[in-house]
C-alpha cells in the first residue's frame, strides 16, 4: 500500500475544489486521443466529475474510476447516476497493485495523484503494466513552484512556503509537474510528449471562489492538521494565513495562476 499520506484530505472544501474539475478544464491534453470504443481508466479518480465527463467521450467504450479511498466514491457514484451515465465503474484500489490484467486499457489517467505519493515510478510502472500495447498512459500534476499571483502578498508567499513543507513531510513532490517526463522514463516508457497547462482564475466569482477554498482549506483540511501536528505552522498562524487568503481575495486587481505538467506516453 502508499506509504505517503494525501497533502489534502477529503474535507467538504477540498471536494468541493474537486468536484469543479472537467474533462476540458483538466485533461483537455488528452481528449484529441480519445477514441468512442476505447477503455479508460481514471486512476485517483476522487469524487469523478471528471471521470463521468470522459464517458461522454467514449459512447461505445467503458470508463473505470478507482480510488483508495471508497466513502468519496459514493459521490462519484451518484455523480454517474444522477446524469445517466452507464458505461462508468467505480472501485477502491491500491494504484501500485491495480486489479486488473495486464493491457485491460487502451487509456490510463492520473490526474494530481502522482505528486502525493512516496513512489511515482512504480506507479507509472503498474499504468504501464494495464496498458495495452499501442495504448497510452496520460499524466497531469500541478507544479506549486509554478503557482503565481498578483497582487503580492506576505501571507500566501508563506502558505506557499509551508504547503511545499507539509506535501513534503508528507511524503510527496510538489513540484511534480516539472518531473514527469524524467518519472516516466524510469518507469521504463521512451514515447513520451510533453505539454503543459494553466488553471488561471481572474473573475471576481472565480478569485473569491479560489481564496474562500483555500482560505477554508488552510484551517480545516488535514493540510492545517499535519502542519499543526509536524510543527510546521501553529493554529494562530494557520488562521493568520487564512486571513490572508481573505484579504487577497477581496483585492480588485487579484489574478491567479496555477502551472501544470502533462505528458502522453505511448506504450
Amino acid at each position: 500500500m502508499e506509504s505517503a499520506t494525501y497533502t489534502h484530505g477529503h474535507h467538504p472544501s477540498v471536494l468541493r475544489a474537486h468536484t469543479w474539475r472537467t474533462a476540458r478544464n483538466s485533461v483537455a491534453f488528452v481528449l484529441p486521443h480519445v477514441q468512442p470504443a476505447m477503455r479508460i481508466l481514471d486512476l485517483g479518480c476522487g469524487p469523478g466529475s471528471i471521470t463521468v465527463d470522459l464517458a461522454a467521450y467514449v459512447p461505445s467504450g467503458h470508463i473505470t474510476g478507482v480510488d483508495a479511498v471508497g466513502s468519496v466514491l459514493e459521490q462519484a457514484r451518484a455523480l454517474a447516476q444522477s446524469r445517466g451515465v452507464r458505461n462508468i465503474t467505480f472501485t477502491t484500489g491500491d494504484a501500485n497493485a491495480l486489479p486488473f490484467a495486464d493491457g485491460a486499457f487502451d487509456l490510463v489517467l492520473v490526474h494530481q495523484m502522482l505528486q502525493h505519493v512516496a513512489d511515482p515510478v512504480a506507479i507509472l510502472r503498474e499504468m504501464k503494466r494495464v496498458t495495452q500495447r499501442g495504448g497510452l498512459v496520460a499524466v497531469r500534476e500541478a507544479d506549486f513552484g509554478g503557482f503565481i499571483f498578483h497582487p503580492r502578498s506576505a501571507p500566501l508567499d508563506r502558505w506557499m512556503e509551508l504547503y511545499a513543507a507539509v506535501a513534503r513531510r508528507n511524503g510527496g513532490e510538489p513540484h511534480a509537474g516539472r518531473r514527469l517526463h524524467v518519472w516516466a522514463r524510469q518507469a521504463g516508457l521512451t514515447d513520451v510528449a510533453c505539454s503543459s497547462s494553466t488553471w488561471c482564475y481572474a473573475t471576481r466569482d472565480e478569485i473569491q471562489w479560489w481564496s474562500g477554498l483555500w482560505a477554508e482549506r488552510t484551517v480545516a483540511s488535514s493540510l492545517a492538521q499535519t502542519a499543526e501536528a509536524h510543527g510546521l505552522a501553529s493554529a494562530d498562524e494557520l488562521a493568520e494565513l487564512s486571513a490572508g487568503w481573505e484579504a487577497w481575495g477581496e483585492e480588485e486587481e487579484a489574478w491567479f495562476s496555477c502551472l501544470h505538467g502533462e505528458i502522453i506516453c505511448r506504450v
